[in-house]
């Protein structure tokens, strides 16, 4: 894996790492399919116990491509705003992001899959539900679109890089 060369810029605080990819909901799955083309997909997604899990219909392009080649780049970025400078060619942008590498693999356990889709549930819609999700449900449940249970991935982390320009209040640029 090649290393970030804008060592400034890296980002090691794990703390703040886990945290943003707690509290963020999408990021973007990169993928290559059967002839080596890419394939970007933002997705939302569920940053629990250390992994990444994405979710979504058990058919379709990116089940196939999974399928075939689970090697997968999973980023999540924020942009913050224009940093200004006196000089134009100085101008940046204030941002932080994280980019996973690892393989996402299809979650079978009956048990953890009913566990990461009622994390879901609480992540986009907390206190929503009086009753946690049960594994009867989850195993019985299939889709009016394609008839399949809903997948399940989790990306366990192989590498894991984080880049920021932090804010600095006085450098963002404010309109007229």
């Amino acid at each position: 894996m090649e290393q970030i060369r804008y060592t400034q810029r890296i980002c090691d605080d794990r703390e703040k790492i886990d945290r943003f990819l707690t509290e963020k909901r999408v990021g973007a799955l990169g993928m290559y399919d059967q002839e080596g083309k890419p394939y970007v997909l933002p997705v939302n997604y569920l940053y629990w116990n250390g992994k990444i899990y994405i979710h979504g219909m058990g058919s379709g392009k990116k089940n196939k491509i999974l399928a075939m080649n689970p090697a997968v780049c999973f980023t999540v970025f924020e942009e913050f705003g224009t940093v200004t400078d006196a000089v134009p060619c100085k101008c940046d942008t204030s941002y932080l992001s994280v980019a996973v590498f690892g393989k996402a693999v299809l979650v079978q356990d009956l048990a953890e899959k009913t566990q990461a889709l009622g994390q879901f549930l609480e992540k986009f819609t907390p206190h929503l539900f009086k009753n946690p999700l049960s594994v009867q449900l989850v195993d019985k449940y299939r889709s009016s679109m394609d008839n399949n249970a809903v997948a399940v991935y989790r990306i366990d982390p192989e590498v894991l890089t984080a880049k920021e320009n932090p804010v600095n209040i006085g450098q963002m640029f404010r309109a007229q």
